[in-house]
């Protein structure tokens, strides 16, 4: 990547103007400088910026088809410490579905391995980033661990896999990811199948039960911006909570 040790006050405004959404200044940049676009910005790419945490940033899908359409690479490798993860590893890790399918609409690997924690599948399933997880598995990213398959509620998949004899830890771990992602069936099958009830990844905090009862990674972003903004909870005590809806007759 070219070094842009000489034009600093150049990548702080294309980190603003990616930031913020403003097409038109980041694209009067790109025609003053077409180098920005790949420029190493701290380790990153203009593209790694879009994607960036917490993610949703403003006109995010038109900021990666304008970088992509003038020279960015949709699986560029940040430079430097951390994991060597693509643009779609960091959309993968917020959820950010709308940027997730201008980078897949780009070009983006897939399957690429080294993120946080694998493949950028494997990145959006252990980050309970269901959206992108289920849209990567839709434009064909592969379902070949047990995990996965549990995760996402896929029951014929879960049983293939099981069908290969995988050992109590594989199980275990699929049993936790199923309550993560809400699969209940999965849940009770691996259950069945000798899952430990109180397992836990190294991944993520807390038993199967904290995974099934904590927000995701959406949910988790949207309060904070909320809060954020000013929000304040209700007092009303009456409120029945989202999860916590009566059943037929009650």
């Amino acid at each position: 990547m070219p070094s842009t040790d000489e034009q600093p006050a150049a990548m702080a405004a294309l980190v603003a103007a990616i930031r913020g959404g403003d097409l038109t200044a980041l694209q009067r940049l790109i025609d003053e400088q077409p180098s920005l676009v790949t420029a190493d910005v701290n380790g990153r790419t203009a593209l790694h910026v879009v994607t960036d945490w917490p993610g949703y940033y403003p006109g995010g899908p038109a900021v990666v088809r304008m970088l992509v359409a003038a020279g960015a690479d949709p699986n560029a490798h940040p430079e430097g410490k951390g994991a060597p993860e693509t643009p779609l590893h960091w959309a993968a890790s917020s959820d950010d579905l709308d940027v997730a399918d201008a980078l897949i609409d780009a070009g983006a690997d897939l399957e690429t391995p080294g993120g946080s924690i694998g493949t950028p599948l494997d990145n959006a399933i252990g980050y309970g980033c269901w959206h992108v997880a289920r849209r990567l598995v839709e434009r064909g990213a592969r379902v070949d661990k047990l995990w996965h398959a549990a995760a996402l509620g896929l029951m014929s998949r879960v049983e293939e896999l099981i069908a290969s004899d995988p050992g109590p830890e594989e199980i275990s771990a699929a049993f936790w990811q199923a309550c993560h992602g809400g699969q209940r069936r999965a849940a009770e099958y691996l259950l069945r199948h000798g899952a430990n009830i109180n397992t836990t990844v190294e991944y993520a905090h807390g038993t199967a039960l904290d995974a099934a009862t904590g927000p995701d990674t959406r949910r988790d972003l949207l309060a904070t911006w909320l809060r954020e903004q000013g929000a304040q909870p209700s007092n009303d005590t009456g409120v029945t909570a989202p999860g916590s809806r009566r059943g037929p007759g009650g």
